[in-house]
């Protein structure tokens, strides 16, 4: 029993020296200069922002659409039969796709690379495009004339912004899987910041 202390005391104080980051790499920690050391790097080099995509028309009809179609289905659930099964999975199904219009969408900076999360009713997370910005052409906000050449390119669309009317969204032109995208996002100071060290020749803020 006392060698089996010795064993899990050992774990717990082996795991104390870890840092777990974004990408599952582990940093050991073995003493407190390299810690205070991995701490620095992580805390400069890394940066986040995340906002809530405003509603559109299209997805306030949807939601009446589905708010009417659960009312339906109670109703067919209460008639008895067939229809009272067809009612039962009419609010299933519209039970489930209603939290899905809630979408956020997250910014997550690591050192060069951008990863654009979207986050479905604040439970569901799912990373919707990683770049590196090796790959990066332009990064300048979405009104900059340093964005006039690209006007008439032909790109795919990546919009992770809120479409908030008051929001300021920058637009990121890379070229990935031999493809060129405009993508874009609202960064937070700090992210761009970070961003404007390390590529300074590829982002303009003006």
């Amino acid at each position: 029993m006392a060698e089996l202390w010795i064993i899990i005391i050992g774990q717990l104080k082996f795991r104390s020296h870890i840092v777990y980051n974004r990408d599952k790499h582990y940093c050991l920690r073995p003493n407190y200069a390299v810690k205070e050391r991995c701490d620095y790097k992580m805390n400069q080099a890394y940066a986040e922002a995340g906002v809530k995509r405003q509603e559109t028309a299209a997805s306030m009809a949807l939601r009446v659409l589905i708010i009417l179609g659960i009312i339906l289905g109670v109703f067919l659930m209460m008639t008895g039969g067939v229809l009272s099964i067809v009612g039962i999975v009419l609010v299933l199904v519209l039970g489930f796709m209603f939290p899905r219009l809630n979408v956020d969408y997250e910014y997550i900076y690591v050192d060069g690379q951008l990863d654009f999360d979207k986050i479905i009713a604040k439970a569901k997370r799912k990373t919707m495009l990683r770049i590196d910005f090796d790959q990066v052409e332009l990064m300048a906000p979405a009104n900059s004339h340093a964005l006039d050449g690209y006007s008439n390119a032909q790109m795919e669309k990546k919009d992770f912004s809120s479409g908030a009317k008051d929001s300021k969204p920058y637009v990121i032109i890379v070229n990935q899987n031999e493809k060129k995208m405009k993508i874009l996002f609202e960064p937070s100071d700090k992210m761009l910041e970070l961003i404007k060290q390390k590529a300074p020749r590829k982002v303009t803020t003006y």
